[in-house]
């Protein structure tokens, strides 16, 4: 988890919402990555899919059911689909995301019996850094925005 809140500073520096992602397989590190939706201009580059994608690629196929993922949020309805596409073995998240989380907050997909695939988590690790990392990306944010608007 330490590797991806390492992720996930990079994109806060990024101007991104700091959100990282590491998958790990045979106890190595084999792809990393954070989010990049603004840059790319792509909705689609969560941290967590960047880096399916990549372990998809270093392994030479879309299962990745050796694959653990670790994630700073925990992740939204696209991002677990893509897990549940891929098979993988097991998720780590660090903090809840009580507006778009798929796994405990909103929805509960890892347990839906009615998909065809199904994994275990893990939720609360290095939760308090975490949160404190969005949590204080997205006051910056306000004030940037207040400030903005007291300007006018």
């Amino acid at each position: 988890m330490a590797r991806a809140l390492d992720e996930a500073r990079r994109a806060e520096r990024r101007g991104e919402v700091p959100v990282g992602a590491v998958v790990v397989a045979g106890g190595t590190i084999i792809a990393r990555a954070h989010n990049q939706t603004l840059r790319a201009k792509d909705p689609t580059a969560h941290a967590e899919i960047l880096a399916l994608r990549r372990a998809a690629r270093r392994l030479g196929s879309s299962r990745l059911t050796d694959a653990e993922i670790y994630v700073t949020l925990e992740p939204c309805a696209m991002c677990v689909g893509a897990m549940i596409q891929a098979r993988i073995a097991s998720l780590t998240f660090g903090c809840r995301d009580p507006k778009a989380g798929a796994v405990v907050s909103l929805y509960e997909l890892t347990r839906d019996r009615r998909l065809n695939h199904r994994f275990p988590f893990h939720e609360g690790v290095l939760a308090q850094e975490c949160s404190r990392l969005l949590s204080g990306f997205f006051r910056a944010r306000r004030a940037e925005t207040r400030g903005a608007r007291e300007a006018r």
